[in-house]
């Protein structure tokens, strides 16, 4: 059992428990979130016991709860991994995010488990054998256009396989699973939770002689995705669930992308209801909310749809790595500890603590926070600001300078409060009888319960309004996960009820229901190889393929695969290699890729497809350009210093057994399924 094929998914990111039950509050139809270890997000862990909390909430509304378990492991982790994976089982969890092949050939709990972003699932073939391996959902990459989404759907099946997809937040530039700078250069590997983000760095670029393309430009750093305006595209390529990126953001970032995303799912299930394809909720209740979604209001880099809609020349956040913010005036005055600013919108108001930034003559990006806000004309939309620091500090500030905001305090504290009410409708049916009086709840979900009161039942001697009355105090749910959608009330005549006797009643039929769903919540289950085991694409893999134990090098032999290099977290590729892969591509957003400058007369012949360097003090990158496949390889070697050290690491932590792979095809006496 998964989700149906008409069922979407919303999935909200939680860094802990508490920010996960918002999650749920707002909306989602299922949260992420990491354990105590291995998982993809190293700072961003929790307790199995605060985990266990979080899916207590969940599952009132039939929302679930996944764990990542994502990292790549060392064969001495992998004990640890099994150990964890059954606590996380016992705390009611419903599913593992996984990278580690290793993992599946370990005895696991029945849980569903899903297949990583960190993956890399570009093609049908690979989502076709993860699925035929048992992993019932496939977090596809995020640098796939609609055509090839709906590709990886055909060669698929929806019985069996969920497609998920990233639909806002942070973008890994390049493929999930495919970036060793930062392992390289400091021993932190990505595929193990430690990324340094070498990305959001400025660079120098310099072509093959020395000469400048791009100067202190933050050319590997994407704004953030947003797929708000592709949200049906994307259900009509068969992606059912709608993934949110940020297990390390804040509690106002999840409420409000969580609550943005709900509505416009919520929007197109109500649209396509009376249709031959109609939509529906993965989980349960209806949520409302005491504020408008706004993500321009959370940090972001600016937005971009990246290459769903194919390849664009404007999904580079080149200038800063920093929140802009919105637009929201120019500065008219400076006087020696205050800026005037006229606001674009004359009704716009500014606060104390507001956030405002402005480009210099570098356009790097300065932050301008405020002290003190002070109207001096509403009319005009003229104000003065008191900022926190020296105006002699502000670089480059002066009049006619355009003002961004990008911390509006008025909107973050409605989200400091209560902000949303998810509830489940139910039918509420009041009865008499002989000995008193009978209350049926059914809930939306097809769950009932019911409750008894004998009494000595009296005439009303206001027969209509006893029947309000009735209706009324039925009704009131109060702080339950419940709002009555319709009351019945089915007297032989009308009865006078006392609230002594109708509230304790509605009372127990409420526990009663909840109790019915708990005992009712059952888990998915997990998805079932297929046998005998399925041939993996390819039956060789080099280091991209994040082979680091003896139980993943074991799957992949038992799928056919011939030659199998270590991890590159193994330190065996001493040499230069590809530390990045990516569909970004920097000459494309400099506008030097020779495709742009076909049919330019004086231009096709001097654009060279010759490598670029990236350069950020010492360190030095090498670009190199794949064209048929229109991709970029960053190309560089791991410094002998951290190499010494990741090894000493790694021979202390396997207690100086090292681990045998295969870069070649061994010879017969080798054998092919080394152990």
């Amino acid at each position: 059992m998964s989700l149906l094929p008409h069922q979407l998914e919303l999935l909200a990111p939680a860094r802990d428990a508490a920010i996960g039950i918002e999650a749920v509050n707002h909306g989602a139809d299922a949260v992420y979130v990491g354990g105590p270890s291995f998982g993809a997000r190293s700072s961003a862990d929790n307790t199995v016991a605060e985990i266990a909390r979080l899916v207590a909430h969940a599952h009132r509304f039939n929302s679930r709860i996944f764990v990542t378990m994502n990292t790549i492991l060392r064969d001495d982790e992998l004990e640890g991994a099994h150990s964890l994976a059954w606590q996380l089982y016992e705390a009611g969890v419903d599913a593992l995010i996984v990278q580690d092949m290793g993992l599946l050939s370990l005895d696991m709990p029945p849980l569903q488990l899903h297949a990583s972003t960190q993956c890399d699932i570009r093609t049908p073939e690979k989502a076709r054998f993860l699925q035929d391996v048992g992993l019932t959902q496939l977090v596809l990459a995020r640098e796939l256009s609609l055509a090839q989404i709906a590709a990886i759907r055909a060669a698929t099946d929806t019985a069996r396989s969920t497609l998920e997809f990233f639909v806002h937040g942070a973008l890994c530039v390049a493929y999930s699973g495919q970036c060793y700078i930062s392992a390289a250069h400091t021993g932190r590997s990505a595929n193990r939770g430690e990324c340094s983000q070498a990305c959001r760095l400025p660079y120098q670029v310099v072509d093959d002689k020395g000469r400048f393309v791009a100067h202190d430009k933050h050319v590997l750093s994407l704004k953030d995705n947003n797929q708000s305006a592709n949200i049906a595209a994307l259900v009509d390529a068969g992606v059912r669930s709608f993934k949110i990126e940020g297990r390390y953001k804040d509690m106002a970032y999840v409420k409000n992308i969580t609550a943005h995303y709900r509505k416009l799912l919520d929007e197109l299930i109500e649209t396509r209801q009376h249709s031959g394809d109609p939509l529906a909720r993965a989980s349960s209740g209806l949520t409302t909310f005491s504020f408008t979604p706004d993500p321009n209001q959370n940090f972001n880099r600016e937005f971009t749809d990246y290459f769903v809609n194919g390849r664009q020349d404007t999904i580079g956040a080149f200038d800063t790595p920093k929140n802009p913010g919105q637009p929201i005036g120019f500065v008219t005055q400076l006087g020696p500890n205050w800026v005037e600013l006229e606001l674009n919108d004359h009704q716009a108001v500014l606060h104390n603590g507001d956030g405002l930034c402005y480009y210099d003559q570098q356009k790097e990006l300065v932050g301008l926070a405020i002290n003190r806000a002070e109207c001096l004309s509403a009319k005009h939309g003229r104000w003065r600001v008191f900022p926190k620091d020296a105006l002699a500090d502000l670089k480059d500030l002066r009049k006619g300078v355009e003002v961004n905001r990008n911390r509006d305090v008025d909107w973050l504290h409605v989200l400091e409060k209560k902000s949303s009410e998810r509830r489940i409708p139910l039918w509420a049916h009041l009865a008499d009888s002989t000995d008193g009086i009978t209350l049926t709840l059914t809930d939306e979900d097809g769950f009932s319960a019911s409750a008894h009161a004998t009494l000595a039942l009296t005439p009303a001697k206001d027969k209509t309004g006893a029947l309000e009355t009735l209706v009324d105090n039925v009704s009131k749910l109060g702080n339950t996960i419940f709002a009555a959608s319709d009351v019945q009330v089915t007297f032989s005549q009308p009865w006078f009820v006392p609230a002594s006797i109708l509230n304790p009643l509605r009372r127990e039929a409420v526990q009663k229901l909840e109790a019915a769903r708990s005992a009712g919540f059952a888990r998915f289950l997990p998805g079932q190889a297929v046998e005998p085991p399925v041939a993996y694409p390819q039956d060789t893999l080099s280091y991209l393929a994040n082979v680091f134990n003896r139980a993943a090098r074991s799957f992949y032999a038992r799928h056919g695969v011939k030659v199998i290099a270590a991890a590159y977290e193994a330190i065996e590729e001493p040499g230069e290699v590809s530390l990045m892969i990516t569909k970004h591509c920097v000459r494309f957003s400099l506008s030097l890729c020779p495709k742009q400058a076909k049919g330019v007369t004086g231009v096709q012949g001097t654009v060279k497809a010759e490598p670029l360097q990236l350069i950020n003090g010492k360190e030095k990158l090498t670009l190199r350009f794949d064209c048929k496949p229109c991709e970029m390889h960053v190309v560089g070697k791991m410094k002998p210093a951290v190499a010494k050290q990741s090894r000493q690491d790694m021979l202390q932590a396997t207690q100086g057994v090292p681990i045998a792979f295969f870069q070649k095809r061994p010879s017969k006496s080798e054998g092919t399924h080394p152990t």
